[in-house]
């Protein structure tokens, strides 16, 4: 039995529907990550579960009941918000207390629990001091150990890093993911926008666009096989290049003639019928390479180089009114290409195609 389910949900204010048809089952053991450009609905999503917003449409299934007018305490869920959200005049040990005590649990069960958490968290030198004497990082592992001694159904992260500098995101990234090990049997539901995140944190991903679920997949399964064009370019940085072409051989590989000219080869499988389809081959910036051949799928001029150390990014010339600028990463530093023609290939099972926005591959 899945730990949550959601069967047709909606979210409507007012004659406006923000989020539709949301079908989604999320085991028990799983960390799932909702991703999406702002305003698409994820920390509203992530709201509805919690009971913070009503549910305008559809069921939601916790634990096999059905929640969605049962009131946020009663959920048995944990949620970690953006701002860590303590009480600025209790220690650590009274802020993670703090929920047990309005439980009325008993002082021996609020102890272990705190013991417990403080371990997991590596924050029991910590547990007398107040938040203003920790660090940015310290208090969100005060927040997190808030919910885990609650030992709820389901934890909800709302961008709980969005808070922190670069380094103490890293970091906290690298915590998070010790955290779920730790706790195998514990159900997730993280929020971000930030890619990394996502790709590193989630057994699954649920990306949402247009107030619905686009595609539902493993990180690696969304980065090699999406299945549109909008989870295509928004996975990955940089993002997927698409480039125009018609197909001009079909079967168990395809070759496409490319709008600017040269050629590229998918492994898609086409059929005759397809012969003459106006198609954009997408190719991620990092599957590009050099090469001298004519039949190139793309050639062009370096505009910009940014010398990265183990990768160089190359900026390439767009005209005015067509394709938009296409970008290459490539192994190494390639500075002295500025300015100069390339031409790019890309191994056929790295080459995507796609026709009125949806992939051929999944037709």
């Amino acid at each position: 039995m899945a730990d949550l389910k959601m069967t047709d949900v909606a979210k409507a204010y007012g004659s406006v529907e923000v989020l539709s048809n949301i079908n989604l089952e999320i085991g028990k053991g799983e960390l799932i990550v909702f991703v999406g450009p702002s305003g698409c609905g994820k920390s509203t999503l992530l709201r509805m579960i919690a009971g913070l917003e009503k549910i305008s449409g559809g069921t939601l299934e916790i634990g096999g009941q059905v929640v969605n007018d049962m009131p946020p305490a009663q959920r048995g869920i944990a949620m970690v918000f953006q701002s860590y959200a303590l009480y600025p005049h209790m220690t650590v040990r009274d802020n993670m207390a703090f929920a047990l005590k309005i439980a009325r649990k008993s002082k021996d069960e609020i102890d272990k629990a705190i013991q417990n958490a403080a371990r997991i968290l590596q924050l029991e030198p910590y547990l007398d001091r107040l938040p203003k004497a920790l660090s940015g990082g310290q208090r969100q592992r005060v927040a997190i150990g808030r919910s885990i001694v609650r030992d709820p159904k389901v934890y909800l992260f709302d961008e709980p890093l969005s808070n922190l500098d670069a380094a103490l995101r890293v970091a906290t990234r690298i915590e998070i993911a010790q955290l779920k090990e730790s706790m195998p049997d514990s159900t997730m539901i993280y929020v971000t926008h930030d890619q990394i995140e996502a790709m590193t944190l989630a057994s699954r991903i649920v990306v949402l666009a247009g107030g619905g679920i686009s595609q539902v997949g493993t990180p690696l399964e969304l980065y090699e096989k999406p299945q549109n064009e909008f989870v295509a370019q928004f996975i990955g940085s940089p993002a997927m290049n698409l480039l125009k072409g018609r197909i001009v051989g079909t079967g168990e590989q395809t070759t496409v003639e490319m709008e600017g000219g040269g050629k590229a080869v998918s492994h898609y499988p086409t059929t005759e019928s397809d012969m003459g389809a106006e198609v954009n081959v997408g190719v991620r910036p990092e599957d590009f390479k050099e090469t001298e051949g004519e039949d190139a799928i793309y050639r062009g001029t370096v505009d910009i180089t940014e010398a990265l150390g183990e990768v160089t990014l190359l900026y390439f010339e767009a005209k005015k009114g067509s394709e938009p600028q296409v970008i290459a990463k490539l192994l190494g530093i390639h500075a002295g290409l500025k300015g100069r023609t390339v031409r790019l290939t890309a191994e056929p099972k790295t080459v995507h195609l796609f026709r009125n926005g949806q992939s051929l591959l999944y037709r």
